[in-house]
């Protein structure tokens, strides 16, 4: 079975407050076996932890977090300036996967911006894979866009074949793919998940206002965007479906993420979904 983990961008704002020890011991009381670590940074006493959090809580630090090389989108170490770094923290921390969480939005422009980009990523790739590290890139719905009939995620599959994929589930679904095919068409690449919910809510008495109003451009956009990330079972995905095919499809990590909480403190969200999550055997 894929262990269970959190992706800790959820807890970015705790680990700046409390530090990362006690947000460890938090995810473990909870019932996560492990951790993925993005936009926090990789700094001597937060390695220190999470090694202690291997050590004496028996987490594992399942993923980190790169991007290929500076810019706009590289919220952490990055592999052009930082390689050593990130392969020494692999190590220290047992950690096998590393992963990119967005590519730039200059390569998302189109097909040969892409083809750019993953070909970067490839030789990547093989670098870390000499080191026995899997890179793995991380979509989002701009990356069921299509150039010339062919994905984008398709474009890095075609271009980086070394490089593995972390499927955000939820992101496919918005993207307007049906995860079920998503893990199927990817069966073999995909080593990490992202499980969190898709949840459309009721109009808000504000969107009521406006069409009163006679607003109908205020009204139609409050409408199109009802779409919310979920905790786990507070939405309309097929768990009990989804996560067997995740494994099926070559999974080693389910790592649980919200982007957004709503005002609810992340730990609670997090309680939410361990619970419906072990309800259905996980």
């Amino acid at each position: 079975m894929a262990v269970l983990g959190v992706q800790m961008m959820m807890l970015k704002d705790k680990v700046a407050a409390e530090g990362m020890w006690p947000v460890l011991q938090r995810v473990r009381e909870l019932g996560y076996d492990a951790v993925e670590v993005s936009q926090i940074p990789m700094s001597e006493e937060n390695v220190a932890n999470l090694e202690r959090g291997i050590s004496e809580l028996g987490l594992e630090v399942g993923a980190l977090s790169v991007a290929l090389k500076p810019g706009p989108v590289a919220t952490g170490d990055n592999l052009e300036e930082n390689f050593d770094k990130i392969v020494s923290d692999c190590r220290r921390l047992g950690t096998r996967f590393v992963r990119i969480g967005m590519m730039p939005f200059d390569a998302m422009a189109s097909k040969e911006a892409c083809e750019t980009w993953a070909a970067e990523c490839e030789a990547a790739a093989q670098k870390l894979a000499a080191e026995g590290i899997t890179l793995c890139y991380h979509n989002h719905h701009v990356d069921l866009a299509q150039f010339d009939g062919e994905r984008i995620f398709d474009i890095v599959r075609r271009v980086g074949p070394s490089v593995g994929f972390e499927v955000d589930l939820h992101w496919v679904q918005r993207g307007g793919m049906a995860p079920l095919d998503m893990l199927e068409e990817y069966s073999g690449v995909c080593k990490i998940i992202h499980v969190k919910d898709f949840r459309v809510v009721p109009l808000p008495p504000t969107a009521m206002e406006l069409l009163a109003k006679g607003d109908m451009a205020g009204f139609y956009n409050v409408f199109v965007n009802i779409a919310q990330f979920a905790e786990v079972g507070a939405g309309n995905m097929n768990w009990p479906k989804l996560l067997p095919a995740a494994e099926a499809a070559g999974a080693e990590y389910f790592f649980v993420e919200q982007d957004d909480t709503y005002g609810r403190d992340p730990f609670d969200c997090l309680k939410d979904s361990r619970e419906y999550l072990r309800s259905i055997g996980y």
